[in-house]
């Protein structure tokens, strides 16, 4: 047996290896992009000292991450692959490579941040960091209570305002106080724009404790300010500061979704240095990203599920009198022939309801090379979900519809018989609320924003190719993520799809770690 050879990590001030700290740091988006930053010859520019996380299986899926990390990119033991084709168990896989192992469960750890953590995590923190001067923490609070998605279903619910999530911030801004680092890089939802906290504005308010962490922070060092920068616009966060200017839409960086995040990049007062800013890469679409996975079929929900019955169900569409009530709409005759009994029964639809098939390409755009694993021999993941039979005629309806007319169908474009028995439905119609209930992933775009609502249906994320007629699996959405196909996530689909929705894109990240990395240099 060939020696296993590890990447060559080693920190000291005076290499290009910087220490990490990741918190809150999920299935491990931002880290996963921190640590394909290469410099001269492809030497590793960053390693993740400490990644907090306390959900379990976000927790074991980051863990098992940082155990891969600790052998070189083209020496992944064939172990890892065989744990993935599962002919070998997760204990078998870590019992044969015990030092790597212990590294991860050094690295990746779950904890909950809050007060009664606070002297632990500072401690682990000191002790990785040792004397290193040049190092960066990484991360973004749980952000529901932010999101505008969120928001909506929780105004009502009591104690809003006292949600920890409001106020989960502060544990990041402890750890900025007692640490010092010379740069950091906070990621939090859009939504926060407009969120507030105890009545005022909670991104000024953040902005504000940032700047100046020993007004927010009991006991926090006066002398420690920070200067903000946008990672997509020029200029630095003083004074009343237009909150806009921390947007990063990733489509415009490359990353196959419209994912508009903020992110703020924190550099330590008495530093004169600054940011570069990312720089534009146009986006590949939702075909050119995902087409290569294998097709298959949804299921059937709440009913015993066969081919036969699924395709039967799906054919019962064209006994509805579409073209009537449509009424001459600009999509009626596309959309009513392709709906047609004869269409149906020309169209060769998927049998499966999963595979493991991979398929191999050699793509051209920088993002999607990233994503593909030449020694990878079977597909994780890739496994639809089932879907009650009225729905899987409106998924026909809605992906046919966006096939035709190069968009998304509003609840106002459906015909009558297809429109779901909900008390919104009318307001749905005229546009008031909830239009776009069934959301096709339009197949020559970038995708919606991939959200952590994916693991509870599937009616925002309807796969484009009608003959599949389901929603995205969750190696799809990993793809429109950018997460390699190597990329194992753990515990139950929901709990995958969960992982997936919240992180951000690794190959975002990746770009993010770049110009932290020149920050650092220059320091």
């Amino acid at each position: 047996m060939k020696p296993v050879k590890v990447r060559n990590y080693h920190i000291d001030n005076n290499v290009t290896i910087y220490p990490l700290v990741d918190l809150f740091a999920g299935p491990g988006g931002l880290g996963e992009g921190f640590a394909g930053v290469c410099g001269e010859e492809g030497k590793i520019r960053f390693k993740s000292i400490v990644s907090i996380e306390r959900d379990e299986f976000s927790h074991q899926t980051l863990r098992l991450r940082h155990f891969l990390r600790y052998f070189a990119d083209d020496e992944i033991p064939d172990d890892y692959y065989d744990f993935l084709s599962k002919k070998i168990e997760f204990e078998e896989l870590i019992s044969k490579h015990p030092v790597a192992w212990e590294e991860a469960k050094n690295s990746a750890l779950r904890i909950t941040l809050g007060a009664e953590s606070h002297a632990y995590v500072k401690k682990i923190i000191c002790d990785r960091l040792g004397e290193a001067d040049k190092w960066a923490l990484i991360g973004g609070p749980p952000c529901q209570a932010y999101s505008l998605v969120g928001r909506s279903r929780m105004m009502s619910k009591p104690g809003f305002e006292n949600d920890e999530r409001h106020t989960l911030y502060l544990e990041y801004l402890r750890i900025i106080a007692d640490h010092r680092p010379p740069i950091f890089v906070m990621e939090n939802v859009k939504g926060l724009l407009s969120a507030t906290i105890e009545g005022r504005s909670a991104i000024n308010r953040i902005v504000n404790d940032l700047t100046n962490p020993g007004q927010a922070i009991e006991n926090a060092p006066n002398d420690l300010t920070y200067k903000l920068y946008s990672l997509s616009e020029e200029g630095l966060a003083d004074g009343d500061v237009d909150p806009r200017l921390f947007v990063v839409r990733a489509e415009e960086y490359g990353i196959p979704q419209a994912r508009h995040r903020m992110f703020i990049v924190g550099i330590r007062g008495d530093l004169r240095v600054r940011p570069g800013l990312l720089k534009k890469l146009k986006a590949p679409s939702v075909r050119d990203t995902i087409e290569s996975l294998p097709r298959i079929r949804s299921g059937i929900s709440k009913v015993k599920d066969s081919y036969e019955s699924w395709l039967n169900e799906l054919r019962l569409i064209s006994q509805m009198d579409l073209s009537h009530q449509l009424n001459g709409s600009l999509c009626d005759a596309k959309v009513s022939a392709e709906l047609g009994l004869e269409s149906l029964l020309q169209k060769r639809f998927p049998s499966f309801t999963s595979s493991v098939t991979y398929r191999q390409l050699k793509p051209t755009h920088p993002v999607l090379e990233s994503l593909y694993d030449d020694r990878l021999s079977i597909l994780t993941s890739h496994e639809a979900r089932g879907h009650m039979a009225s729905d899987l005629r409106r998924y026909l309806y809605a992906a046919t519809f966006a096939e035709k007319m190069a968009r998304s169908p509003k609840l106002s474009d459906f015909p009558i018989d297809l429109l779901p028995n909900h008390q919104n439905v009318e307001l749905g119609c005229s546009g008031k609320m909830f239009s776009d209930r069934f959301r096709v992933q339009v197949a020559d775009q970038v995708s919606r924003t991939i959200t952590s609502h994916i693991s509870k249906d599937g009616h925002y994320f309807i796969h484009y190719d009608p003959t599949q007629c389901r929603s995205l699996t969750v190696r799809e959405a990993a793809r429109l993520q950018t997460f390699p196909d190597n990329y194992f996530f753990a515990g139950p689909r929901t709990m995958q799809y969960h992982q997936v929705g919240n992180a951000v894109p690794p190959q975002l990240a990746k770009q993010i770690g770049e110009i932290v990395a020149e920050v650092l240099a220059a320091i």
